[in-house]
């Protein structure tokens, strides 16, 4: 009888072995299918986010919304499947076809994949597909931009005037013609609107854009500031209706020389009595489009085309505040200021005259950074990098900060902050081009 309840115990003792053994495997098999499955959602969700991106992207492209939505499920697609490998641990993975929809100029891309895989262990327990699903939602964000191009007479050499424009239109073919809003804009002298915002209407005529930029002639002096007000006023008073992101994109190869306004002003040289230097046009003619007062020669005036290369015989003084648009405004002070560079008074020396351009550069990217727009800058040859103007200053440094880089003197961590671009050589202009775009569509995702 011993004998036999020993047995019967040992009899009991292997079958929990064996059931603990099944549960160990059972266990073990569940640990290692689901660290598969983990890796196989892991891959699959890294592959639909970026699709929902690379669609996004590839949306601004096309003339009509059937085509963007080629063009978007295209990329989502190719994207995918780049990003997901075939037989990737075995799985086979799917994406359904993006679900993209147009409201109002923003535009949402949903994507959804799945993928299927055998188990290793669990198929003894009954389990013969693994099944995993995920989903990406991408939401393009509606933009309106001020495009601005020097066009000044420095970027007049061998190559760069070609290069330049097709740039600047190859630019133009990353947003959206139907939803984004753009206004483009050029400046030497003074600054003419090419295309404005058509006030609250959506899109923009890319054709037009085109044309106008190839028909860009460089030449005259650097007045960067009146591009400057021209952008922000673009964003400002043309839409009242305003989109979720608000971009000026400056594109320029040196520091600002000159500056608009309306300046006391006798002309000793030619004996003419006082009066009021007002604004030439473009063309160097003085009309109602403001241009600036040159640091390098003082202007001609509309007194009988009175001309000296001394500025204080055409100019008796600069005024207290930027007063090209508006007589009585005051928010941009011209002297006496102490920072980011001291003009201690109105004399218009050519020291006071280019410090006065650089802030009132800076100062214009400020305020409209405060109203939560994005500058981005891009430069453009040896004249940035070089020490100019009376405090030997890299025309870089005043291109950095209106973007408000980190690296910037003028950094403000608290203001939207925008990317600065420096092209080399005229075979640096696409890629830094392309990198501005890049940076302008991640933002609005």
């Amino acid at each position: 009888m011993k004998k036999t309840s020993i047995q019967r115990q040992r009899g009991s003792v292997s079958i929990i072995v064996v059931v603990s053994l099944m549960a160990l495997l059972g266990v073990l098999g569940l640990a290692i299918d689901s660290g598969m499955g983990y890796m196989i959602r892991t891959r699959l969700d890294a592959a639909a986010d970026g699709a929902a991106i690379a669609a996004g992207q590839a949306v601004t492209r096309g003339n009509t919304q059937s085509q963007q939505v080629a063009n978007a499920t295209q990329a989502a697609t190719a994207f995918f499947a780049a990003n997901y490998p075939t037989g990737f641990l075995g799985s086979t993975a799917s994406l359904s076809n993006p679900s993209i929809v147009f409201n109002n100029g923003t535009v949402t891309i949903d994507i959804a994949a799945t993928a299927s895989v055998a188990p290793t262990f669990m198929q003894m327990f009954g389990f013969k597909i693994l099944n995993v699903s995920t989903s990406s939602e991408a939401v393009r964000k509606d933009l309106d931009m001020s495009f601005v191009i020097d066009t000044t007479g420095s970027l007049n050499s061998s190559g760069v005037p070609a290069a330049v424009r097709s740039s600047a239109v190859n630019f133009l073919s990353n947003f959206d013609v139907t939803n984004d809003r753009v206004a483009l804009m050029h400046f030497a002298y003074g600054t003419i609107v090419d295309v404005p915002f058509n006030g609250n209407t959506r899109g923009f005529d890319r054709t037009t854009m085109t044309k106008d930029i190839n028909a860009y002639s460089f030449s005259g002096s650097t007045n960067s500031v009146e591009a400057m007000w021209n952008a922000r006023n673009q964003l400002d008073t043309v839409i009242t209706q305003p989109s979720s992101l608000r971009v000026i994109v400056f594109f320029s190869d040196g520091a600002p020389n000159s500056f608009s306004g309306l300046f006391p002003a006798v002309n000793t040289a030619c004996g003419k009595t006082a009066g009021t230097v007002s604004s030439p046009d473009t063309s160097g003619n003085w009309g109602s489009i403001a241009s600036g007062l040159y640091t390098i020669n003082a202007q001609q005036t509309q007194m009988s085309g009175c001309y000296s290369n001394t500025v204080s015989n055409v100019v008796t003084a600069m005024p207290r505040w930027y007063n090209a648009h508006n007589a009585t405004d005051q928010t941009l002070p011209i002297w006496p200021v102490t920072s980011p560079r001291a003009v201690p008074n109105g004399t218009p020396t050519q020291a006071n005259v280019n410090r006065a351009s650089r802030n009132l550069l800076e100062g214009m990217a400020e305020q409209a950074r405060l109203e939560g727009t994005y500058v981005f800058t891009l430069g453009y040859g040896p004249y940035l990098t070089q020490a100019t103007g009376p405090d030997n200053e890299p025309g870089a440094n005043v291109l950095k900060c209106m973007a408000n880089t980190a690296d910037s003197d003028c950094y403000k961590p608290s203001e939207p902050v925008g990317v600065y671009c420096y092209a080399a050589t005229t075979a640096d202009l696409k890629p830094c081009f392309s990198q501005i775009a890049s940076q302008i569509l991640r933002i609005t995702k």
